[in-house]
């Protein structure tokens, strides 16, 4: 008797039947359709280039500017060549961005605070504060901070003297600074070491605190680490007292330091306004919080200034960083808006060597890989703080 030896087995099922196989071919399929998107802009504007014999590519930032920079952190002047003067924007971009996010971010917290304050004055004024730069459009406050100051401040032979070396005027604010020394480098590296040493002695007494019980007097000693170490510095360094004063000269003022009125309206307008938002984040962050809690510590006998800061505060960053975040990246992107009231940031330098030497699109994707840097930088560290502070169940 045969045997049939055949072997019945399903049909194996198409790949279009299958959901991971049809993902997987989808995102071939979009991801090519990219690549090849790409690849026609990027042949079809080098064809264009040399039809119109236009150069292309960076070595631009080799050759001489040509122009002036009001204000500077490095040395720069018209003979520089055109990277300097786009390290130049770069850096009073990032000076503006990372100062505006340090103002806002105090303000805001405060502004927020006072906003859920029994005291109902104190209460509307937050609220106004908030509802009425929040619905004026950035460019606009701008423009108004940067003609208060240069039209109700008096001309440089007017400016108003209220200390020795002390100018205020329309062409900004002028104060001594200290003549270079070497003292003053030590005292800067003091200074370092003293914020790193205070972090590292609150982490231990947090840990200690959380050990036994016993607090440690942390404001005085970070006190005593942050300024008194960087005195210490200087004292050794032959504690230096020269001062590099302003004068008035024939038309302008000469010596010191200066806080012109373009960086004096973008880093106000810029703080103002973003600390609008954050005070909103800071108010839903605070309410998000169970009221339970500040029962619960006002039952201990906490004071309303303990319960805030060591209860609420802690968990309500959970609810408060994530936007928070988001407010960050749009500072630091409204900060482009420089260009309208003249301060020297990247978009308004890019723009200067954009016309002198007609290479847009080497300048554009400057302006795009500096600002994609600056945000997924912020985002990384927010995302890495964000992190740290979050519930961890055990």
């Amino acid at each position: 008797m045969a045997v049939d030896t055949t072997v019945n087995s399903a049909p194996r099922a198409s790949i279009w039947n299958d959901p991971r196989g049809r993902a997987i071919i989808y995102q071939v399929l979009v991801v090519g359709g990219v690549v090849l998107m790409f690849w026609y802009l990027i042949s079809n504007t080098m064809e264009n280039l040399q039809n119109q014999q236009i150069a292309s590519g960076f070595g631009f930032l080799d050759r001489e500017a040509g122009f002036e920079i009001s204000e500077s952190l490095i040395e720069f002047s018209a003979a520089s060549n055109y990277g300097s003067a786009f390290l130049v924007g770069i850096l009073n971009t990032f000076k503006v961005s990372v100062l505006g996010i340090a103002i806002a971010t105090i303000l805001g917290i405060l502004i927020g605070i006072a906003r859920l304050s029994s005291n109902w004055l104190v209460a509307k004024l937050a609220m106004s504060y908030v509802e009425l730069l929040r619905n004026i459009p950035l460019l606009l406050q701008l423009f108004f901070w940067y003609g208060v100051i240069t039209v109700s401040l008096p001309g440089p032979r007017e400016a108003i003297n209220p200390l020795p070396g002390v100018f205020l005027s329309n062409r900004g604010f002028k104060v001594p600074v200290p003549e270079a020394h070497f003292a003053f480098t030590m005292a800067g590296v003091a200074l370092v070491i003293g914020i790193i040493a205070t972090y590292v002695v609150m982490r231990w007494a947090k840990a200690r605190q959380a050990r036994t019980g016993q607090p440690f007097p942390m404001l005085a000693a970070g006190a005593g680490l942050i300024v008194g170490l960087p005195v210490l510095a200087w004292l050794m360094g032959g504690a230096p007292t020269t001062l590099d004063m302003p004068e008035l000269g024939r038309f302008r003022f000469t010596g010191g330091i200066t806080l012109t009125p373009e960086f004096a309206a973008l880093l106000f307008g810029l703080a103002t306004y973003t600390a609008a938002f954050i005070a909103e984040i800071v108010r839903s962050g605070i309410l998000a919080v169970s009221y339970g809690q500040t029962e619960a510590a006002s039952a201990l006998g906490l004071r309303k200034g303990l319960v805030l800061r060591l209860v609420v505060l802690p968990q309500a960053l959970r609810v408060i960083i994530p936007p928070t975040t988001s407010q960050y990246l749009n500072l630091t992107k409204n900060s482009s808006l420089a260009v309208a009231i003249g301060y020297p940031d990247l978009v308004h330098v890019g723009n200067t060597t954009l016309n002198q030497t007609g290479q847009a699109i080497e300048a554009i994707s400057i302006f795009m890989a500096v600002y994609l840097s600056l945000s997924l930088a912020i985002s990384a560290f927010m995302n890495w703080y964000n992190q740290r502070i979050a519930l961890v169940e055990r």
